[in-house]
């Protein structure tokens, strides 16, 4: 079970870890060779409605998922979300309790009612998981991303909250 909290700027190294996992670069839109410098600046300099959180096992970031509002007065209900795992971490609950803590962030207590992100077409793994989640497809987005030498396409995907 992991510690889910907020990322601090002291966190940039094994976050910088996280996203230089080969397979967490390929199904991200993070390139390889992260430097922590970059890290640095994406937790010192996070505008308003942009949150990072880090899930944390035995003193270990295994995991992170950043999240990114609207100020735009018609899109403030939205949010994006991008989530990676430590290669070691994966398969291991970890993206559960990122994406459970980062998805009641968002709907009880930002007000937020669509959650979406982006998906490469390929994952399987991740679409099974996100739609777990109630993410569905709505489309498919050709030539998104260049990755590993070729043009691969995402499904958009969102989650909407039901009004109870």
């Amino acid at each position: 079970m992991a510690t889910i909290r907020h990322a601090e700027k002291s966190d940039a190294v094994a976050i910088r870890d996280i996203y230089a996992c080969p397979s967490v670069y390929a199904g991200t839109l993070q390139l390889p060779f992260p430097s922590i410098q970059t890290w640095e600046q994406r937790l010192d300099s996070q505008p308003a409605h942009h949150y990072s959180l880090v899930a944390e096992v035995n003193g270990v970031i295994a995991g992170q998922i950043g999240i990114w509002g609207n100020s735009n007065p018609r899109r403030r209900h939205v949010v994006g979300i991008g989530i990676g795992v430590r290669e070691n971490y994966q398969g291991q609950g970890i993206g559960n309790q990122l994406l459970e803590a980062a998805i009641d962030l968002a709907e009880n207590w930002l007000g937020v009612t669509r959650i979406e992100l982006s998906v490469y077409t390929d994952n399987t793994a991740a679409i099974a998981f996100y739609e777990k989640w109630g993410f569905v497809i709505e489309g498919t987005a050709c030539n998104y991303a260049f990755r590993d030498g070729e043009y691969v396409d995402v499904y958009n995907m969102a989650r909407i909250k039901s009004a109870n």
